[in-house]
């Protein structure tokens, strides 16, 4: 990240705020309905490649380019490494693409640098990685938008899309987030993003499906791999499809991904702070369904929980300073505010269209000046009462912290397993007391 783009906020502290009382907390373990893991990934994976029919009609030395996209997924680096072995057995030359639309500030190298703090390099996968940002036009929309799709790929013999089928953070269908985002969104590269997305929600809803299945038809795609997780983020299915039904796959496993979605089981939480939100946990920094804010104008947000203050303490190094989510919040610290890659922001934020997602929150110096201030405006006349709940990021919620006031309300959902004990903080305003790993 360039120190050009970094902003430099000053110490700020509410004087009003620095004698105020916080609730105690305890420690909850949810209990996530969790679909079994896959024993075997890799075997899982052969399995369905050797389904595949064009793979069988390939001529050996055929190249054959696999997609990885920029958020972290548990199995699929083994996915991706198994697909390049079992290529190289059939004889084909196999590389990965960088399939992420605008991601690394639509710069190629950065991409490229996203995917080896995934784990895909050239050592751990076996094959070369090929990024660009150059596209080839393949088609126009109904609408008349023209369809693009990664150089690389488009001169390949055979295209994998491999990616995980969860449900999107800003749109509730039929097709949420999985391989037909993938081929549309992330083959399309920045300029398949910005296109998709400049016509807001009607760009997803429409303008997507049919660019997806455009590029389906035009390009060298031969088979698509879909991974859904269970609740604690392990590959529960993984499964094969050819170019025609990569869109029916995504429908049908969409159901089975939504069910296997970790939730906080509350109705209402008056402060909700949130370790750490990156690119890497979820495309808006944190998850919308958990946190129950969506935010985007004439779009119906999530019904629950209601959360009435949400705070920031911290950015994931592997988000690289692109702080997309913090416009969430309505409050973050200054650590946060001064990591964050403003360039990257924009240039995400501007692609999405969603400019309300990088607005600014209150910045104030640190974890204690935050929380304090957070709870001292979320209309509790005595802020030991306040409704507080803190979560690692939105990608785990195994164990979180609550005030003792909320723990009559898990049920069977969860348990508390320790006694009520107080926030503490070092003498830099640190907050100490921490999600458990």
């Amino acid at each position: 990240m360039s120190n050009d783009y970094r902003p430099v906020f000053p110490a700020i502290r509410m004087p009003q705020f620095e004698d105020q009382e916080l609730p105690d907390v305890v420690t909850a373990k949810l209990h996530h309905p969790v679909a079994p893991e896959l024993d075997d990934v890799a075997a899982a994976t052969r399995a369905a490649l050797e389904k595949s029919r064009r793979f069988a009609e390939l001529p050996k030395g055929a190249r054959v380019a696999i997609t990885c996209g920029s958020r972290g997924i548990q199995s699929k680096p083994l996915v991706v490494a198994t697909a390049v072995a079992w290529f190289k057995e059939q004889g084909f030359d196999p590389f990965i693409v960088p399939a992420m639309g605008s991601h690394g500030g639509a710069r190629a190298e950065s991409q490229v640098e996203l995917l080896a703090e995934l784990g895909y390099t050239l050592e751990s996968m076996g094959c070369a990685i090929e990024s660009s940002m150059d596209v080839t036009r393949i088609g126009t929309t109904s609408r008349g938008v023209p369809v693009y799709f990664d150089k690389n790929a488009a001169a390949a013999d055979a295209v994998l899309v491999v990616n995980r089928i969860k449900a999107h953070t800003s749109f509730d269908r039929e097709i949420e987030s999985g391989l037909t985002k993938m081929v549309a969104i992330g083959l399309g590269k920045a300029e398949g993003a910005r296109l998709i997305h400049k016509l807001g929600a009607l760009g997803y809803l429409e303008v997507l499906p049919e660019w997806a299945a455009i590029a389906i038809n035009a390009s060298p795609i031969a088979y698509a791999v879909g991974i859904v997780e269970n609740a604690n983020k392990r590959a529960t299915l993984i499964e094969g499809a050819e170019p025609e039904d990569i869109m029916a796959m995504d429908a049908r496993l969409l159901p089975l991904a939504k069910a296997n979605t970790p939730k906080l089981p509350f109705e209402q939480i008056d402060l909700l702070i949130v370790e750490r939100i990156g690119k890497n946990i979820s495309g808006t920094g944190m998850d919308t369904g958990v946190v129950g804010r969506a935010d985007i104008r004439g779009r119906p947000s999530v019904d629950n929980p209601l959360i009435h203050k949400l705070a920031v303490l911290g950015l994931t190094p592997e988000a690289h300073g692109n702080g997309l989510g913090v416009g969430l919040a309505d409050f973050m610290t200054q650590e946060v505010a001064n990591s964050l890659d403003l360039y990257a922001m924009y240039m995400n934020s501007c692609t999405s269209t969603f400019t309300e997602r990088v607005r600014l929150p209150i910045v104030l110096a640190d974890d204690k000046a935050v929380i304090q201030a957070a709870v001292g405006t979320c209309w509790q006349l005595d802020g030991r009462d306040a409704r507080l709940c803190i979560i690692r990021s939105t990608l785990h919620l195994d164990q979180i912290l609550i005030s003792p006031a909320m723990a009559g309300e898990l049920g069977d959902k969860g348990e508390v397993v320790d006694a009520p004990h107080a926030l503490e903080f070092d003498s830099a305003g640190h907050l100490l007391t921490r999600c458990p790993e």
